[in-house]
């Protein structure tokens, strides 16, 4: 099989002071309980992080640099441009939500590095104008929201509870748009009764990428997943007919793995 034409291809650094056991970033089943995001009141500037105004400069900054790092997408930066990162992380972390590193959200896991949220969503809609997309390993809501600015129709799954709590109020928070659907489950099943996807963007490392996620693709649709334990490459396939794939590798990459069921 040949491979699919990628643009760029970069080589492996991991940001200091992050563990490769939960670190989202480059190196260089039953139905589940599903509501749509619920609208709140928009957060004072000391209530984002103390980030304030601010964060739209900071963010502005971050886009520069994504675009010198060979991001080229218009839809994705500017999605990146419009989502303020800081509410998704801890007030704690705040300062740092421009920085291209990944942060810790709770649970073991990470928000992922800027650069590799663009770059997978680059890859996922290159060329495409997706508008079904589905997401494994919400997180935080980050990349939900950054997919809900150019793509109609969002699916978020996440399964460690506590996160996904987490995810709807952030995306509450930042009056992310009502498309998103964010779901409690096991992301490894995918989302049978919403296929087939256009586009479908896994955040967390599985061995082999699940069976399950490639038959809820659309034909001519592109999944991009990081695979691997202790090395992992983000691959990107591309379902080509009813019973065939194409496969490609991309970045050498670190994630939190992919595991089954739930975590309450």
């Amino acid at each position: 099989m040949s491979k699919i034409k990628h643009p760029f291809i970069r080589s492996a650094t991991l940001p200091a002071g992050y563990s490769p056991a939960n670190s989202n970033t480059r190196m260089n089943v039953p139905r589940p309980f599903e509501l749509p995001v619920p609208q709140m009141a928009a957060p004072t500037p000391e209530a984002s992080s103390n980030m304030g105004l601010n964060s739209e400069r900071q963010r502005g900054v971050m886009v520069a640099r994504l675009r010198e790092q060979g991001i080229v997408d218009d839809r994705v930066l500017g999605a990146m441009q419009a989502v303020p990162r800081h509410v998704f992380v801890d007030q704690g972390l705040a300062s740092r939500a421009y920085e291209d590193a990944a942060l810790p959200i709770g649970f073991g896991q990470t928000i992922s590095q800027p650069w590799v949220v663009a770059y997978m969503l680059s890859m996922m809609s290159q060329g495409r104008r997706p508008a079904r997309v589905l997401e494994v390993g919400a997180g935080c809501g980050y990349q939900a929201a950054i997919l809900a600015q150019f793509v109609p129709e969002v699916y978020a799954i996440e399964r460690v509870r506590g996160l996904y709590d987490q995810a709807r109020e952030n995306l509450a928070r930042c009056h992310a748009p009502g498309r998103i659907r964010l779901s409690f489950g096991d992301g490894m099943v995918g989302l049978a009764h919403a296929v087939p996807f256009d586009g479908i963007v896994v955040a967390a490392a599985g061995v082999k990428i699940p069976e399950a996620l490639l038959e809820q693709l659309a034909v001519g649709a592109r999944l991009i997943a990081p695979e691997g334990t202790t090395r992992q490459k983000l691959i990107l396939i591309e379902r080509t007919s009813v019973s065939t794939w194409q496969r490609a590798e991309l970045e050498s990459v670190r994630f939190v793995p992919l595991r089954p069921g739930t975590q309450i």
